[in-house]
């Protein structure tokens, strides 16, 4: 088959095509997006027809996929890290429904926190639901780990978790594809009470699940990722995780790694495999990308004395991702650090984009909040998120997916009058709009203003949920008509803005501002599109 450049991203994509997927069902957020746009770009998937829209959230998008698996076809479902704490109720008990047909789950980790609120590791997640987790250590693995995991998933009846981290997702390299597999035909499960969840049915499946735990063991000693290679100097072993393997390969390009070394690329981990390394050594290291769990499960299960370093014992940073230098510090390795960054090149803060709606969405909520005391607006995540930062300063919260209104509801009955709540469209539909109804049932004043600007901008401008549907959203939840209030954030709009932010937040119950202004790279875009459009027709007359 071909041979593709590929991200890790792309190479779990075109993996799940190969693997014969019927749907992938995601949420944008990075690291995990680039995996659902490479299938909607796909030309394989578009003639199979493969579902691939965007889901409202996570959540809704890990319960599509375990829909899916029940008729019996493979399902992909991604997301990033902290989406797997919105589908967590979904996902943990899909490990006790198990999977009819294939069920993979992709959580892309983001140590350091590029984009993120937190570095969380999603392998607690697995191991909390008890299931098989995948974790590459390179493009390739990622592909082919792809295909194994929907083989593995059926196998077992048993959703499996897929785990890249960033620097593997966005970083590209060579992937061999292998013959693509025909979609499964659609079938039921044999037992139809199977993804009833009465506790009667629970308790038995749980059992089973339970029961599965030496099998899946053993995969992980079968399966060939998960490897142990000799060494000689037998002072110290390694056991390197993931995409840590890549880094330790790359300290000894030139030479064979003196030390015995245990790859881990798949969960549960055999402790066979473990105690074999640890015997035969003085220390261990352990490499892990994103929390210490391997080493303190070694810490844990084999304390009999050795040295066990890591993460735990400051040999790596407890924070932050992992990277060669590190690495090779943690080796005994004198690295060169290079020089020292003049301040002249040093990072600056991002900024809002020139010509964003919201720059003057929050110019005229700042001139009318100038007349209270600070820190009332409670904000959301999206790139309005940039307006805590100079020159706007407008806001003064971001939690998760959803909190500004919820936020700002707690806020006001603590006393907090006026509250402002922040909201981007594509938020308000992912996880706002039931705090908007706790708003409106518990009539709060609070003042929401959302942020339309018709596209989920902050990962790249992917299609919004609620686009064209907002108002009638609003308006449905039980806001008044006359306090459901859409303005136009244009510059030359800004003093009849101001006098709509000035009502609103006086009003003693709730309101919403619809702030409403396509995206200006999303407008740049389409204008692109139809001007290229416009000229193919001209040529083509």
């Amino acid at each position: 088959m071909d041979k593709l450049l590929l991200l890790g991203d792309e190479a779990i994509a075109q993996g799940a095509v190969d693997a014969g997927i019927s749907g992938v069902f995601a949420y944008p957020g990075t690291p995990s997006t680039e995996i659902t746009e490479y299938i909607q770009a796909s030309k394989e998937a578009k003639e199979r027809h493969i579902a691939s829209a965007w889901s409202a959230n996570e959540k809704t998008a890990m319960e599509t996929a375990i829909g899916m698996s029940y008729a019996g076809k493979r399902a992909l479902v991604c997301m990033k890290h902290v989406g797997l704490n919105v589908a967590a109720d979904a996902f943990i008990n899909s490990s006790i429904t198990g999977a009819h047909g294939g069920l993979v789950v992709v959580s892309a980790d983001d140590p350091s926190m590029h984009s993120s609120q937190n570095e969380q590791d999603s392998r607690f997640y697995g191991k909390f639901a008890q299931i098989p987790i995948m974790e590459p250590s390179n493009q390739q693995e990622a592909y082919d780990m792809t295909l194994y995991a929907f083989e593995l998933s059926e196998k077992y009846g048993t959703p499996v978790l897929l785990r890249p981290t960033t620097r593997l997702s966005h970083s590209r390299s060579g992937v061999a594809r292998k013959t693509p597999r025909e979609e499964n035909p659609l079938s039921l499960p044999s037992d139809l009470k199977q993804f009833v969840l009465l506790p009667s049915i629970a308790r038995k499946q749980y059992n089973t699940l339970l029961g599965k735990q030496k099998a899946f063991e053993q995969e992980g000693e079968e399966s060939g990722y998960n490897q142990f290679f000799d060494g000689k100097d037998k002072s110290m072993g390694i056991i390197a995780c993931g995409l840590a393997y890549n880094y330790l390969l790359e300290n000894y390009q030139q030479t064979e790694i003196p030390y015995p070394v245990l790859k881990i690329s798949q969960y549960p981990v055999s402790k066979k495999l473990v105690k074999q390394i640890y015997d035969e050594v003085d220390s261990v290291l352990v490499l892990e990308e994103g929390y210490p769990i391997l080493e303190e499960l070694v810490r844990g299960i084999l304390d009999e004395g050795k040295p066990v370093k890591g993460r735990m014992d400051g040999t790596l940073p407890r924070a932050g991702e992992l990277n060669p230098n590190l690495v090779g510090k943690a080796l005994g390795i004198d690295i060169a650090e290079g020089y020292e960054i003049p301040d002249i090149l040093k990072g600056r803060p991002p900024l809002l984009c020139d010509g964003c709606p919201h720059w003057d969405s929050f110019g005229a909520l700042n001139e009318v909040m100038a007349e209270y005391t600070k820190g009332r607006v409670l904000a959301d995540i999206g790139c309005y998120t940039l307006s805590a930062l100079p020159p706007l300063e407008s806001i003064n919260s971001c939690v998760d997916m959803g909190a500004s209104i919820t936020m700002a509801v707690g806020a006001a009955e603590a006393g907090l009058v006026p509250a402002v709540a922040a909201i981007g469209d594509s938020t308000f539909t992912h996880s706002g709009m039931t705090g908007l109804l706790d708003a409106v049932n518990r009539n709060v004043p609070i003042t929401v203003l959302l942020l339309d600007n018709s596209t989920t901008g902050m990962t790249g401008g992917q299609d919004a949920a609620g686009f064209g549907k907002l108002d009638n959203i609003v308006k449905g939840m039980g806001v008044a008509e006359e306090h459901i209030r859409i303005i136009k954030p244009l510059r030359r709009l800004h003093d009849e803005n101001v006098q709509v932010f000035k009502e609103e937040i006086a009003y003693e119950g709730v309101s919403v501002i619809i702030a409403r202004r396509e995206c200006v790279q999303t407008l740049a875009r389409r204008m692109k599109l139809k001007h290229a459009k416009k000229k193919t027709e001209a040529v083509n007359k």
